[in-house]
């Protein structure tokens, strides 16, 4: 007869019993475990790609109206390469050391007083950093739900650009039948804004240094580009606008890249135009003819997501969820992606953003 032990509630316990007993308390400590440390992407001092490093780090926990996020895919941007040289520092009250700005994932827990959303449920949204982690903690409104007809990898790749892009047309009181030149149109958010313009009835241009990336982006909207290989080149670019417009100018230029681009854009602008300058890495510094501003009485606009206060970021969320993640169920508008790297070939990552040979996002992959 095999030997057993009377357990607490007085049942009979054998020693296989007691094995399987054993095997799942020590799954159950692995998985508390796991919810309590993760695995996320640090840096560990400023400068190139080699200073980013994979290690293990405490988890966040959610807080009231919160949930917590098993993160499944993340992407890079241009703030990330900017963080880790030392040159952006994140918002007060986020992580400094661990970069990311957008997350798709599953819930994983609840704080408390949750009403909108359940464990399991696939969600996607923007942070001020600590992305690029296993885990992440938002408010439950600061989300919203990813269609079921995207993989992680490309949903990864969504929230920060399409809401850039949207939250930019929206300033600029975007409406159907305008002209709008978006800058650097082979990136993230440039592919971003081409789709969502062609979608609500506008008409698309664009600006890249090379012509491939014009041809690149014409099956997402674009109707025709204009090519910059040397900033000398945009001296041609109010000839574009009246060529392309019948005239008028633009009504709306989404400037990703500032400095010179966005003195040139002034000439190629519509009467009443709007310029939204989203970017600056082509320079933080212009010279500017204000009497293109006076003349046309343009309106000129900066904006920044990282920096907005929770209220901003929930309302800009929410209008993201109503408008523009129907149009991505509906496969009218879709993620354009890059490259794809697991998370422990971040390294690889930033490098292969900072060749600037990239069309679209470049997404990172958690297993």
């Amino acid at each position: 007869m095999e030997d057993s032990l009377i357990t607490s509630n007085g049942s009979r316990a054998t020693p296989s019993n007691v094995v399987m007993n054993r095997e799942a308390l020590a799954l159950l400590l692995r998985i508390n475990h796991s919810l309590k440390t993760m695995k996320a992407v640090v840096i560990t001092r400023f400068g190139g790609p080699e200073v980013l490093e994979i290690q293990d780090v405490p988890a966040p926990q959610p807080g009231p109206g919160e949930v917590l996020v098993r993160v499944y895919g993340t992407a890079l941007n241009r703030a990330d390469l900017l963080q880790r040289l030392g040159g952006y520092a994140a918002p007060p009250g986020v992580s400094q050391n661990i970069p990311g700005l957008e997350f798709a994932g599953e819930v994983a827990e609840l704080g408390t007083n949750i009403q909108r959303w359940h464990k399991g449920d696939r969600v996607m949204g923007i942070i001020g950093g600590g992305a690029q982690a296993e885990f992440v903690t938002a408010h439950e409104d600061a989300i919203a739900a990813v269609p079921s007809n995207l993989e992680w990898s490309e949903a990864g790749g969504v929230p920060e650009v399409f809401i850039t892009a949207f939250d930019a047309l929206q300033q600029a009181a975007f409406k159907a039948g305008d002209n709008v030149l978006v800058h650097a149109v082979g990136s993230g958010v440039g592919l971003a804004a081409t789709q969502l313009i062609k979608a609500l009835g506008g008409r698309a241009f664009g600006t890249s240094r090379t012509p491939d990336k014009i041809e690149r982006a014409k099956p997402f909207g674009l109707e025709s580009g204009f090519v910059v290989p040397q900033p000398s080149s945009l001296e041609g670019l109010s000839d574009f606008a009246r060529d392309v417009t019948g005239g008028g100018g633009f009504d709306v230029v989404l400037d990703l890249n500032g400095g010179p681009y966005f003195a040139a854009s002034l000439e190629a602008m519509a009467l009443r135009g709007r310029l939204i300058l989203i970017g600056g890495v082509a320079g933080g510094k212009t010279d500017v003819d204000l009497y293109q501003i006076l003349g046309k009485r343009l309106h000129i606009i900066g904006t920044v997501l990282r920096a907005r206060s929770l209220e901003e970021k929930i309302a800009i969320t929410g209008a993201f969820a109503r408008e523009v993640v129907p149009l991505l169920a509906q496969g009218t508008i879709q993620p354009v992606i890059d490259s794809v790297f697991p998370l422990e070939q971040i390294q690889d990552a930033h490098r292969r953003l900072e060749s600037n040979e990239t069309f679209g996002k470049v997404v990172l992959t958690m297993s």
